[in-house]
C-alpha cells in the first residue's frame, strides 16, 4: 500500500464553517438586544451576506492577510459578522475586553499591532482612554443614530453599504485566525494566536454529548461576552452545527438576560459565576416569574462555582455544568459531567462530583507535576501543577513573551495546581500562586472558598496568604454575607471545622460589601493582599 495521503487534504478553516452556515442554515435565527433595550432578529444567512460586503470593504482600506483587526464591542450582530469575516477573509479578529483600564488596552493594542478597530459608539469613551497610544489607521464605529462622528471615524454600514460580496481567497488551516490575550493577572498580559485548525477542531469537539452537547435544536445564548476566549467557541459551534443565536448586547443583568430566556426560548446558555449568582438571586426571590422550561443546561465556567450554587439552581429545576479553561486552551479543556460510575450514587456524592472540573476534552492530554519536576499519580491525593497540551491548546505566546510557561516537549504550564483520581477527573486544588504553605504544609484556598459559599448566610468568599512570622503563611477569609442576614467569625469558623483541621482554619474573617474581581469576573487576589497586608504591616 502506498505511503502519503490517502485521503482528501480537507483544510481544517473556520472559512468551510462560514460557508456550510450560509449553505445549510441561512435561515437560523440570531436574536439581539441593543444598548436601548430594544430586540431585533436576523439570521446566519443575513449576517454572512453583510460579513462578505464586510470583507471586501475592509480589504478595500488595505486590510489584507495577516493584519490584525480589534473589535471594541459587545455580543452584537456586527461582532457576529466580524467574527465571519475577519478569518475568512486571511485577517486576524482581535477582540478587545472593554473592561481593562486604558493602560492595558494600550498596551495590547499595540504589542498586537492592530492596523483597525471597530468600535461601538457606547464604548467611544473607552476608545478615547486608550487610543492615544496607537495610532490606528482606520477607525469604524457602529451606531445606532445619525449624530456626527470625530474627524476620520468612519460609520460602519457606510462602510458596507456599496460594497461588492466576496468570494473568499484560499485558506491556509495553519494561518492565524484570531487573537485574544490573557487577563495578565500575573505580569503583562499575553497575546495567544489562534490557528484555522485549532478553532475548527475546537468547534467541533464543543458539539460532543458529554462536552456541551449542542445540536440543531438549540437556541445558545453565550452571556460570556464574545471578547472574552472567542466566547468559549460558542460562536462558531452554533455556525457549524446551526444552533440559534441570542446576542444580549451590554445587558447582562439577571432580569435581562432572564427576559430573554423566556422570549427566546434559549435551550443553553453559558457564563461566569458571577453572572448565575446574580440569576440565582433573581430566581430565588421571584421564582414564578419566567417560564424556563426550554432551557436543558447552563455551563459555568472562568472559576469555580461552589456546591451550594449547584444546589441552588437544582431546586429550581437547572443544570448548571462546570467547564474548564484558559485563554491559552481556546478555552475548553474539560468539562465535568457525571460518568457511569455514578449512576447509582446520591445527589451529595454527584454534587461533589459536578464541582470537580472533569475529564480533558477528546485530544487534550493532562498531566500533573511536583515541584521535585515528577509527574503526580492519579490517586486524587498528590498534587501538581497542571500541564495541558493538544490541538488547541498554545505552544508559544504572541512575540515569544512567557517561555517559561511551555516545556521543551511542548506542554502548557496552566499554573493551576491539581489532584486527578484514578479516572482521569480534576480537581483544582488552587491556583499555584494562591496555595497557603502553613508550617510546610499545603492548604487550598479554592477548598476552603467552596466551603465557605456553601453557608447559607454567605453570598461569597476569598481566600488569601498572609505573612507569618511562626508559620510562614496564614490563610485570611474575605467575606461577604448574603442580603439579609447576618453571621459572625466564630460561626464561619466553626463551619470549616466540620471538613478541616484547626491548623487549616483561617487565622482571620475581614467582612466586606464586595470582593473585587479581574475583567473577566474572577476574585482579584493582587488587591485583597494589597489591602489586608497593609493592614497588617
Amino acid at each position: 500500500m502506498r505511503e502519503g495521503l490517502m485521503m482528501d487534504d480537507y483544510p481544517l478553516s473556520l472559512t468551510r464553517i462560514v460557508e456550510r452556515a450560509e449553505q445549510f442554515s441561512p435561515g437560523r435565527r440570531v436574536a439581539f438586544r441593543r444598548p436601548d433595550g430594544s430586540v431585533g432578529h436576523t439570521s446566519f444567512g443575513e449576517g454572512i451576506a453583510r460579513a462578505r460586503r464586510l470583507a471586501s470593504a475592509l480589504a478595500e482600506l488595505g486590510i489584507g492577510a495577516g493584519d490584525a483587526v480589534a473589535t471594541l464591542l459587545f455580543n452584537q450582530p456586527e461582532h457576529l459578522e466580524l467574527y465571519f469575516a475577519l478569518p475568512a477573509m486571511g485577517a486576524v479578529l482581535h477582540t478587545l475586553n472593554p473592561r481593562l483600564h486604558h493602560e492595558e488596552l494600550s498596551f495590547i493594542v499595540n504589542d498586537a499591532q492592530d492596523r483597525a478597530i471597530i468600535v461601538d459608539e457606547t464604548l467611544l469613551a473607552v476608545f478615547e482612554a486608550f487610543h492615544p497610544a496607537r495610532s490606528f489607521e482606520h477607525v469604524i464605529v457602529v451606531r445606532a443614530g445619525d449624530d456626527p462622528l470625530p474627524e476620520g471615524y468612519v460609520d460602519f454600514e457606510a462602510l458596507i453599504a456599496s460594497a461588492a460580496p466576496m468570494s473568499w481567497p484560499a485558506e491556509d488551516e495553519l494561518r492565524a485566525a484570531a487573537m485574544c490575550y490573557t487577563s495578565g493577572t500575573t505580569g503583562r498580559p499575553k497575546g495567544v494566536v489562534y490557528s484555522h485548525r485549532a478553532l475548527a477542531l475546537h468547534s467541533l469537539m464543543g458539539a460532543l454529548p458529554d462536552l456541551m452537547d449542542i445540536s440543531r435544536r438549540d437556541v445558545i445564548l453565550p452571556v460570556v461576552p464574545m471578547f472574552h476566549a472567542n466566547a468559549w467557541g460558542l460562536i462558531y459551534t452554533a455556525a457549524l452545527i446551526g444552533s440559534g443565536l441570542v446576542l444580549p448586547g451590554p445587558r447582562l443583568d439577571a432580569e435581562s438576560v432572564l427576559d430573554l430566556f423566556e422570549s427566546e426560548r434559549v435551550t443553553m446558555s453559558a457564563g461566569v459565576p458571577t453572572v448565575w449568582m446574580a440569576i440565582l438571586q433573581a430566581l430565588d426571590a421571584e421564582p414564578d416569574r419566567w417560564d424556563l422550561g426550554s432551557i436543558t443546561r447552563m455551563i459555568v465556567g472562568g472559576a469555580a462555582p461552589s456546591k451550594g450554587m449547584m444546589r441552588g439552581f437544582d431546586r429550581h429545576g437547572l443544570r448548571l455544568i462546570q467547564g474548564w479553561g484558559m485563554t491559552e486552551t481556546s478555552p475548553l479543556g474539560s468539562v465535568s459531567r457525571p460518568g457511569l460510575e455514578l449512576e447509582d450514587a446520591s445527589e451529595e456524592e454527584l454534587v461533589d462530583d459536578r464541582v470537580r472540573q472533569g475529564i480533558a476534552c477528546p485530544l487534550v492530554e493532562i498531566r500533573g507535576r511536583r515541584d521535585d519536576g515528577e509527574l503526580i499519580p492519579w490517586d486524587d491525593a498528590a498534587m501538581g501543577e497542571l500541564e495541558v497540551r493538544g490541538p488547541w491548546v498554545a505552544r508559544a505566546y504572541h512575540g515569544g513573551q512567557g517561555a517559561d510557561k511551555f516545556t521543551e516537549d511542548g506542554w502548557f504550564r496552566t499554573g493551576d495546581v491539581v489532584c486527578i483520581n484514578a479516572l482521569g477527573n480534576l480537581r483544582i486544588c488552587d491556583r499555584s500562586k494562591d496555595l497557603i504553605k502553613s508550617g510546610g504544609e499545603w492548604i487550598s484556598s479554592v477548598d476552603l472558598e467552596n466551603l465557605l459559599m456553601s453557608h447559607p448566610d454567605v453570598a461569597e468568599a476569598a481566600v488569601i496568604a498572609m505573612p507569618d512570622e511562626r508559620w510562614g503563611e496564614r490563610p485570611l477569609a474575605v467575606v461577604v454575607v448574603r442580603a439579609g442576614a447576618t453571621v459572625e467569625a466564630d460561626a464561619l469558623r466553626e463551619h470549616l471545622a466540620r471538613e478541616y483541621a484547626k491548623w487549616q482554619l483561617p487565622d482571620r474573617f475581614e467582612f466586606v460589601s464586595e470582593i473585587p474581581r479581574t475583567a473577566t469576573g474572577k476574585f482579584k487576589k493582587t488587591a485583597l493582599r494589597e489591602l489586608f497586608v497593609s493592614q497588617t504591616v
